[in-house]
């Protein structure tokens, strides 16, 4: 395992700064100086300032994140963000994707970076559904624009996706979208090209992942189970 893939598995800080702990001379593998790029395994001593790294067992949490706060581990405008939510005692957790700050509902939060990858990317079309409420009434008509792919700001054009209402009156309507990508605040800006407003964004699966249970702002840890289903998605 490269040797900076290596101290971020340990939690001793990203993989980047971990390039520069090393080029810094901060770091010896087996009582010599490390160098960047460097190859090691479990069997290797590895210190860092004088402590040693071990590695950790990744951690995988699901959160339904209430709004009001973002999705980043600090805010240098000092607003609440998610990780003020779950336990302190935990390793160095982030959160897979973003919802905005507006927004709420299923976030998954883990130590481990290649899921997140894989979770994140677009090649891997990993289905994200929300629940979107509207101000008014629409009809399943009206969303077939958004479902064939819809010009947002910038002039990006969206990929396919499902959307159909499940509930509505004369004064809202709500609908359930499913996408495969995650540009920043798109479902806002689909909604908008198609001249509505979203009163309510809520993330509610991935893939068939859900928040079953799971109260506002309440988290728990994903199963044995979901972990490999994530990892196969």
């Amino acid at each position: 395992m490269r040797i900076n893939k290596y101290l971020a598995a340990c939690g001793m800080a990203s993989r980047r700064d971990c390039d520069n702990l090393i080029a810094e001379g901060r770091v010896q593998v087996n009582g010599k100086k490390a160098s960047v790029g460097m190859d090691v395994n479990e069997e290797d001593e590895v210190y860092v300032d004088g402590r040693k790294a071990v590695l950790q067992k990744n951690e995988y949490y699901i959160l339904n994140k209430p709004k009001g706060y973002i999705c980043s581990v600090s805010d240098d405008k000092g607003r609440k963000t998610v990780l003020d939510l779950m336990p302190k005692n935990v390793g160095r957790i982030y959160p897979v994707g973003r919802l905005d700050y507006d927004s709420e509902g299923l976030l998954i939060l883990t130590t481990d970076g290649a899921l997140a990858q894989r979770l994140t990317h677009p090649s891997n079309e990993v289905p994200k559904t929300y629940l979107v409420k509207i101000e008014g009434t629409c009809t399943e008509a009206a969303l077939n624009p958004i479902r064939s792919g819809v010009e947002i700001e910038g002039g990006y054009v969206t990929k396919k996706c499902k959307a159909h209402i499940v509930e509505t009156d004369k004064t809202y309507t709500k609908i359930h979208v499913t996408l495969t990508e995650g540009k920043n605040r798109e479902v806002r800006k689909m909604f908008a090209a198609i001249g509505k407003e979203v009163a309510l964004l809520k993330r509610i699966k991935v893939g068939e992942i859900t928040l079953r249970g799971l109260d506002r702002g309440a988290y728990r840890k994903l199963t044995a189970q979901e972990v490999q289903y994530l990892n196969n998605l």
